[in-house]
């Protein structure tokens, strides 16, 4: 990593981070998969859906915590399944009793379980009380700029809208949502979800997202592992681009790209 992207740290909750790229813990092949999976992406924060995967609720069965150690990762539980405000508040404030009051969350309040789209209504009424409630909310919402606002005017952390459908791998659908959220957030924007590929990710960073969260891209890739590798230098090479300020783009310019002045004549023959 250059010197550049070592001192470009991505600030949450009053905490930096090196890594940009945020990961998912669901839909490995086993915990074994899921930790070198985690490693090879370089990530920090990782999100834990508390309803779907044991933290320490059954004692009787592993835990994924045996596989993501606490002081290598930032744990963000997440509400995975919530489809109302009631439900989300009571799955986060269950994380944060069995999390040692664990207070940086992810909240998705899911609007149908066939295409996992936003309740945007449920989403506002479940942030508001868990901003009360000291909370450090990361909130997943539509790709819509009003909705972002208001969001960051209830106190969330960080702005999370989609760029395309959970798990549907089409990269970003709507740019100019995108750029227009972009733009007028003072907090982090991340895109979070239908990151299908390396190139998807990358382009999010180019376009100024904070950072990108991710798990079907990298868990259901034919090689995981590899996705992960793949993923962590696409974030970097995107935030990176981003940094340094393309080239205006020039509609059918023949402007060439060596100097035209004080050319060598050539040697007759």
């Amino acid at each position: 990593m250059t010197h550049a992207l070592q001192d470009d740290a991505l600030m949450i909750a009053g905490r930096a981070y090196r890594s940009r790229l945020l990961v998912g813990t669901g839909k490995y092949r086993d915990f074994a998969e899921t930790a070198e999976a985690l490693e090879a992406s370089g990530a920090e924060i990782v999100t834990v859906a508390v309803r779907r995967v044991n933290l320490g609720q059954d004692p009787s069965i592993p835990s994924l915590l045996d596989a993501l150690p606490p002081n290598r990762y930032t744990l963000l539980p997440n509400t995975a399944g919530c489809y109302t405000a009631d439900e989300a508040v009571r799955t986060l404030r269950l994380a944060r009793e069995l999390l040692d009051d664990h207070r940086l969350v992810k909240l998705e309040v899911l609007g149908d379980a066939e295409t996992l789209f936003p309740n945007m209504r449920e989403t506002f009424k479940a942030a508001e009380v868990l901003v009360k409630e000291g909370f450090d909310v990361m909130v997943y919402c539509a790709d819509d700029p009003i909705a972002a606002r208001e969001l960051e005017g209830i106190g969330c952390c960080a702005i999370m809208p989609l760029a395309s459908l959970i798990g549907s791998g089409m990269g970003i659908l709507n740019p100019w949502n995108l750029r227009l959220i972009i733009e007028q957030a003072k907090v982090p924007v991340l895109v979070d979800a239908g990151v299908g590929t390396a190139s998807d990710a990358a382009i999010a960073m180019e376009m100024g997202c904070d950072g990108v969260l991710m798990n079907t891209a990298i868990a259901k890739a034919q090689r995981p592992v590899l996705m992960a590798h793949a993923m962590k230098y696409a974030v970097e090479a995107g935030r990176a681009a981003f940094l340094a300020g393309r080239m205006p783009r020039r509609f059918y310019s023949g402007t060439p790209s060596s100097p035209g002045e004080g050319l060598l004549t050539p040697l007759k023959a």
